[in-house]
């Protein structure tokens, strides 16, 4: 919901009810449009439920796919639970050990900022984990937005339509 609100488009791709399958998502919106950079917007708790995507994208390779990981050690939409082994599990190790080729680690956020350009110039596929702080919800959550049909054929449209520049 937070991008949502702070970077309105439709060519924001959004789902729920599929915790886990962020990245697989991603994955195929970064196959079937390989001309689009695709950030994936992931957390820690949905990630640790399909682990195994990772393997295959690296094994993929998509240069067009930036994978970043907010891990703040909770299931935050579920409730706050605890993420299991949240102090022991290293992310950005792990995609490092399946083979992603570009993986950076912050738990500051200056000098993730002071990188983002680079990241967003590297080919792919990218792994960023983010290790930070579960807030309080400051943004509104419109469920219906989320699962409007008209949302859905608005990012159709964009996706199709809208010519971009390779990655």
């Amino acid at each position: 919901f937070e991008w949502l609100a702070i970077s309105p488009s439709d060519l924001n791709y959004t789902f729920i009810g599929a915790m886990g399958q962020t990245a697989s998502h991603g994955l195929g919106l970064a196959l079937a449009f390989p001309e689009r950079r695709v950030i994936v917007l992931d957390g820690d708790g949905s990630l640790l439920m399909n682990l195994g995507c990772l393997v295959t994208i690296a094994a993929v390779a998509p240069r067009n796919f930036v994978h970043v990981l907010f891990n703040n050690a909770i299931y935050e939409q579920s409730g706050g639970q605890p993420t299991p082994g949240a102090q022991r599990t290293g992310f950005a190790a792990i995609a490092r050990a399946v083979g992603f080729p570009i993986v950076h680690e912050y738990d500051d956020l200056l000098p993730f900022r002071k990188s983002v350009p680079e990241l967003l110039a590297a080919g792919g596929p990218i792994f960023v984990e983010l290790k930070v702080v579960a807030g309080q919800e400051e943004f509104q959550q419109d469920w219906s937005q989320i699962y409007a049909e008209e949302r859905q054929k608005a990012f159709r449209r964009a996706a199709l339509l809208n010519p971009v520049a390779k990655p």
